[in-house]
């Protein structure tokens, strides 16, 4: 369709795990295995899932900062895991992060005004002149002062900070930020000024956010649609709304089940899984979930469930839904 910024196809990454002395392969880690999602322009799409299961490294393979081993990952429906590295570079122009850890992603041996101009320099874009009002302007657009261009990254709180690392991503006035846990390192005060200051400048710039997060409260605040993963594969997606109110996956169920709810009075059954989350370098036979869920039937042990959409919009990968 024409409306999809970027759409991600049967997209797999395994790391090897080495051992011995000759450091031979003796298996290896699916950390993405089989995934597939599109993003529509001026959306965002939330990625939510426990540790471990794949949701970061989905955001880094789209941008090719590491490389898949099989799939395709359309963006403007240019396959980039077939471009050259110089027309990948071209496209990182459009593409743009937002990484986890303010404290680690900002150079601690750059002041601001460097750090926000690296990009323009990186991409060759204005003279010097425009490269300065540009930076004057993203410092404008995210609550910070002009005369601040001068402080190094440790002057600054860690909102401040995180709000230099929106800025950056800004510079090159890119069509899609993917934003890998944004304001889980921030304190619960700071968190919704983030987030509010990301949905303002979506609404300003007419920006794609594909949020990556463990923190379904944070996702549901500023998605459109999620997507729920879950040992390196998509098991749920749907509009944000139908998921959080009529969730059909048994480990969306239980994730939403545990989000707490602010009225002391309202009475909510969690439901608690039992048992450990399988290694990723030895995933369960059939549905990856079954060794957890309390619906699990003989054909989940078996055999993979197919993603089927079960209503417009919302599809699910369980064997509860695939009998039809």
């Amino acid at each position: 369709m024409s409306d999809y910024l970027l759409e991600a196809k049967n997209v797999k990454k395994y790391f090897p795990i080495t051992g011995g002395v000759l450091g031979k392969k003796v298996g290896e880690v699916k950390a993405v295995d089989d995934v597939s999602f599109f993003v529509k322009k001026g959306e965002t799409l939330g990625i939510v899932g426990e540790s471990g299961c794949g949701k970061s490294t989905t955001g880094r393979l789209l941008m090719r900062l590491i490389e898949s081993d099989s799939g395709q990952i359309l963006f403007e429906k240019q396959d980039i895991l077939q471009m050259s590295k110089e027309a990948v570079r071209k496209v990182r122009r459009d593409i743009q992060m937002v990484f986890q850890d303010p404290y680690a992603s900002l150079n601690p041996r750059h002041h601001v005004e460097k750090i926000l101009t690296e990009p323009l320099l990186v991409h060759g874009i204005g003279t010097k002149a425009e490269r300065k009002q540009r930076v004057l302007e993203m410092m404008e657009v995210v609550g910070l002062r002009a005369d601040q261009l001068r402080r190094y990254p440790h002057q600054f709180s860690g909102g401040q900070r995180q709000r230099i690392g929106i800025a950056r991503a800004l510079m090159t006035k890119p069509k899609l930020v993917i934003a890998d846990e944004p304001v889980s390192a921030l304190d619960v005060s700071i968190q919704a000024q983030v987030l509010n200051l990301l949905k303002d400048i979506q609404t300003e710039f007419g920006l794609t956010y594909i949020f990556i997060a463990h923190d379904l409260g944070v996702v549901r605040h500023i998605s459109d649609r999620v997507a729920v993963m879950y040992l390196g594969r998509v098991v749920e997606i749907a509009n944000g709304e139908d998921l959080y109110n009529q969730p059909q996956h048994p480990y969306t169920k239980a994730l939403l089940s545990s989000v707490p709810v602010p009225d002391p009075d309202h009475e909510k059954d969690q439901i608690l899984l039992t048992g450990e989350i399988p290694s990723p370098s030895n995933p369960p036979s059939g549905c990856t979930f079954h060794t957890r869920c309390v619906s699990c039937m003989a054909i989940c042990k078996a055999e993979r469930p197919q993603f089927k959409e079960i209503a417009i919009g919302h599809r699910v990968a369980c064997h509860l839904y695939n009998k039809a």
